[in-house]
Formats: structure tokens, sequence, C-alpha cells
């Protein structure tokens, strides 16, 4: 990343704060005018003490160096009081711009499409958005209390020294050029190539470590700790080599600029004592000479360090900046309207839709009715677009031609989340946040209240075990849900979905993680959840789907079969006739297994 980018990302917060960064930027240039005419009353202050030559002072020198003492003085205490004003303020800008950051870093990122967070480690981009909030802190500090200050202060000390010697001037500026250049240069080229590839393997470290913590169960089923182990040394190694190569070419680039600071020294004061030598300089003039390098020589010395900081931060920031500019998966329209929910009657027009990786789209010209209130199952094998069929309910993609309309209204010119706000889903395999099981609950509907959400428990057959531990209803559940079974899990996601009262309901194999005893003690609730709504099932088992109203055969993005379970049983040699047969007798066949091993068990 350039760094007009990372400067133009930053502006772009900065600019939001126009009172604060004028007063900022005029307390900076006050207090560098203050490092400015330091040198100038220090040579004040030695050639009034100068003037004595030796003997006891005259009352105009004693009044000189007074007055030269008094007005150093007050550089140093308007000095002092203006960086105390610019930290206060620093601090409060910083503070409101680096949450602000992260929440619009996190805004885009909750919204890129199901494919990229799909494709995207969850611990690289944890870190990516993290690493990028401390470089922008970092770019910040280093442009304006390092660059800009010392790119100011080193251009005064060159106008002051060119105005009162020429030639002294032009060196310091010759060397000057010569040291930002080189800097530069260094930094872009040289330290730059090395910085990226270093945090490249500094994200892989991270989306390693969060990825095998998270599958720390599956690590654990098949003894591979040592495997784990093994892949994070080899990861760990990388990231050493990458680190000393990338901070050894620091070092490097902190040589050269030393090289170039003894260079400027040894020319300044030769130039110096040359003019002394040949009468051309005063006592306080030398002093001016003296203070100003030493001025100088801080801020080249901060220069250096801060060009090294800028590369740093840019690279930090370069990861978060993308994010900024990556196109948002599926975006609502300008000036959509909010969902109005109705009763729940989906109808595809003529839609056509594939996926980016398929030359050929899945669907194409699909047209489909489900009234509302409708009970409809999905069946087909994995990848006859099932799954594709709830996904565009959902708009997680937008089609390619046609419409989706739910309740009359096209799904494209709404507000995605007034959409799925009616909308309720139990997913095969349901994900719970790490906060207590509760809030999981009434994630579906914000503000419900405790009565609600035991209610809502209480229909999904949770109650029960909630009530057994220790904090209840307060109960963390871990990452992902892990503290609880499969089954507990299960019964927290239709809670969820009985809470959240949508007008359409979709299941995904619901109570697949459930033991018999449970599933039949939620048939009934999952049936009261169903009344009255437009019901979607994903059916791996067939036999759940039977008292569908309509059962819905797809294969390869096509309906080849749409009916009631007994109409389709009905036709001969038909593909859902076929499906139940395939599943029929694997279940007799593990059914007879298990008679026989326990026949000769006993």
């Amino acid at each position: 990343m350039r760094y007009g980018q990372a400067f133009a990302f930053v502006w772009s917060y900065w600019r939001q704060q126009p009172f604060r960064l004028a007063f900022l930027a005029g307390a900076l240039f006050a207090s560098i005018t203050c490092d400015v005419l330091l040198p100038v009353f220090s040579g004040r202050l030695a050639d009034a003490v100068a003037m004595s030559g030796g003997a006891i002072p005259a009352s105009p020198e004693v009044g000189a160096a007074l007055r030269a003492l008094a007005v150093l003085v007050a550089l140093e205490v308007i000095f002092a009081l203006l960086r105390i004003g610019i930290f206060r303020q620093w601090i409060r800008l910083a503070s409101d711009i680096m949450p602000r950051i992260m929440t619009d870093v996190f805004y885009r990122v909750q919204r890129f499409s199901t494919d990229w967070h799909t494709n995207s480690f969850a611990g690289a981009t944890v870190r990516k958005i993290t690493r990028g909030k401390w470089g922008y802190d970092l770019f910040a500090d280093t442009l304006f209390f390092g660059l800009v200050p010392s790119a100011l202060v080193i251009s005064g000390m060159t106008v002051m020294m060119t105005l009162h010697w020429p030639v002294m001037g032009l060196f310091l500026g010759l060397v000057l050029a010569v040291y930002v250049g080189v800097s530069y240069g260094m930094a872009v080229h040289y330290m730059a190539p090395a910085n990226e590839a270093f945090i490249r393997s500094d994200t892989r470290i991270g989306a390693l470590l969060a990825d095998s913590i998270t599958c720390n169960a599956v690590v654990k089923a098949f003894g591979a700790e040592k495997r784990e182990d093994a892949l994070l040394g080899e990861n760990a190694e990388t990231w050493r080599r990458l680190a000393r190569f990338a901070w050894d070419r620091d070092t490097n680039l902190h040589i050269v600029q030393r090289l170039i600071g003894v260079v400027m020294m040894t020319g300044l004061l030769g130039l110096c004592l040359a003019l002394w030598a040949k009468g051309r300089a005063t006592p306080g003039q030398i002093t001016m000479v003296l203070t100003s390098f030493f001025v100088i020589s801080g801020y080249i010395r901060m220069l250096g360090q801060q060009m090294r900081n800028l590369q740093k931060s840019v690279n930090d920031m370069e990861d978060m900046v993308e994010f900024m500019h990556l196109p948002l998966g599926v975006q609502d329209r300008a000036g959509a309207a909010p969902f109005r929910p109705g009763r729940g009657a989906i109808a595809f027009r003529h839609v056509t839709f594939g996926y980016e990786n398929q030359p050929e789209p899945l669907y194409r010209d699909f047209c489909l009715t489900i009234p509302a209130g409708q009970k409809v199952g999905l069946v087909g094998r994995s990848g006859s677009g099932k799954s594709t069929f709830v996904k565009l309910i959902q708009r997680l993609y937008d089609v390619q031609a046609g419409a989706l309309l739910i309740d009359g209204q096209d799904i494209a010119q709404v507000r995605q989340e007034s959409l799925r706000a009616g909308i309720a889903i139990v997913p095969q395999e349901p994900v719970l946040f790490h906060r207590s099981l509760a809030e999981n609950i009434a994630y579906g509907r914000p503000g419900a209240t405790m009565e609600e959400i035991v209610e809502a428990a209480g229909k999904a057959h949770a109650h029960g075990f909630i009530s057994r531990l220790t904090d209840g209803y307060e109960t963390l559940v871990g990452e992902r849900g892990v503290k609880l079974s499969g089954g507990e899990r299960q019964r927290v996601a239709l809670a969820r979905a009985f809470l959240a009262d949508a007008p359409i309901l979709i299941l995904d194999e619901a109570t697949s993680s459930l033991d018999g005893h449970t599933e039949a003690l939620i048939q009934q609730s999952i049936a009261e959840l169903m009344a009255g709504r437009t019901t979607i099932v994903i059916a791996h088992r067939l036999s759940t789907i039977r008292g569908m109203d309509r059962i819905l055969l797809f294969e390869g993005g096509r309906l080849v079969e749409d009916g009631p379970h007994d109409a389709l049983m009905a036709r001969a040699g038909g593909r859902y006739q076929a499906l139940v047969a395939i599943q029929t007798a694997h279940a007799t066949g593990a059914a007879n297994a298990d008679r026989e091993e326990e026949r000769s068990a006993s």
C-alpha cells in the first residue's frame, strides 16, 4: 500500500473533526516556532555575555542578557503549555477515531458475502482488524508528532542558516535532501517487502492459533496435539526467520541514517569553525549554529525512527484499508424500503442464479410459488440446489436474473436486515455466541422479556436442562456453544426460533442432533411452531417430511418432482419413490445388523 492511500484513509477520519484539527495544527505550528527561535535567542544571550570581554559587565550587557534569557524562558513555557494542550486534544481525537475505525471495518466485514467469510480465516481477520487499528495510531502519531514537526523545524533552521551563511544553508539543505531521499527509498524498496512478508507470517500465526484452538475437540479426538504443535512450530520458525530479516533491515536503515548524520555534523561544525577562524562569525552566531545543530540532530534522529515507524504503520494498516475498499457481497439498494412481513407467500419468477466458481448457472429461468402458510419439504442429493434455495430466500446472494418475491415484495428492493427479521432459521448445526443462554435465545428478538425467553425455552424442551445448570439462563455457553451437547444446542436454536415468531420458518433437519426420546417430545412443539407459518424443511431423513403439504425434489438446480408424499410415492419409477426405497433399505439393514449383534453378544 502506498503512503498516499494510507494518508487518504487517515484524512477521511481527521476531516470529520475540523475544529479540533485546526486547533491542533495551529498549536503545533506555534510550538515549532518556539523551537526554531530557540537558537536565535541562545545566540543573542551568548553575544551579550561575550560583549563584556571577561570583565565585569556593564548595565547594557546585563540588560541584553536578561532580555535574551527572559525570551528563552518564555519560549520554553509557551512550548510546554502548547504541548500540554496538543496532547490533551490529540488523546481525544485518537480515542474518538480508533473505535470508529474499528466499528466501520467491522460493519463492512459483517456484510461481506457468505463466500468471503467461508474462504477467510476468522482468526486472521480479527488479527488484521486489531493490527490495523494500532497501525492507524502509529501512523497518526508518526505523522503529527514526528514527520510534520521535523520537516517544519528542519526547513526553518535551514532557511535561518541560509540567511546568515548561504554556503552553510546550502550544505545543510543538500545533506537533508540526501537523508530524506535515502530514508524514503530504503523504507519503501528495502524495508517494505521484508515487513510485508513478516506481516503475512504474523497473520498466518494468528489464523493457525484460532483454527486449532477452535477445533480443539477434533484435535483431542484424534490425539493430534503433537501434530498441531509441530505445525505451529514450523510457522513460528518461519515467523522467526522473517522477523529477524525485517528487523535486520530496520537496523541497516538506522546505520545508514546515522552515517549521514555524522556527515552533516562534520560539515556543519567544520564550516562553523572555518567562519570563526576568518572572523566572519561572532560567539553568538557560533552558539546559534551549535544550538541549531543540536536541535536539528535531535529531530534528524527522530525523523529516522519516524520514517521506519511510518513504513511499519502503513504495512499494519494495509489489510484493514483493503477491507474498506472491498465490495460488499450483497448491498441494499439506494432508497431501499423496510420489508413488510405478511403471511409468508414466496414466489420465484424466472430466477437465474449461479455461483462465481461454477461455469454454468445452478438455477436457470426457475419459477415456483409457495402459498402463505404452506409446509414444504426440500429433498435431493448434495449439490442439487436445496441449500441455495434457502440462501436466496434469505438474500445471502442476489439473483442474476428474474426476481424473488415474498408477500409480493421484491426482496432485492428491501433492506436485508428487515427481510431476515421476518425469517426464523433452525440450522442442522446451530452456532451459539459465547454469551449467556438467555442472550442466545433472545437473539432473534432483541428486548424480549425473561418470561418470554423462559416460555420459548419451555416449548423447545430446553428449560429442563437450563434450570439444572448452576447459573441457569445466565450460563455462558462457550465459544460457538461448545459447553453444550449437540442436542442442547439444537434445543436452544429451536427456542430462538420460537421466540422470533417470524412468518417464515426454515428448518434444516432441526431434530437431527436429538435423541429419540427428546425428538418425540418436541415434535408436537415443532408442529405448533409451524402452524400458520410458511415452513421450509431441508430434509435429509425423508421420514421427517411425510406430513408436509408439499415435497420438492431437486436435481442440478431443476425441480423434477413436486407434490405431497403420497402422490409422489404413487408415481411408478419416480425419483422420490426411489430415494425413499434406498433410505428404507439402509434403515432395515442397520436394524437387522443391530439385532444380529445383540444375539451374538447374548
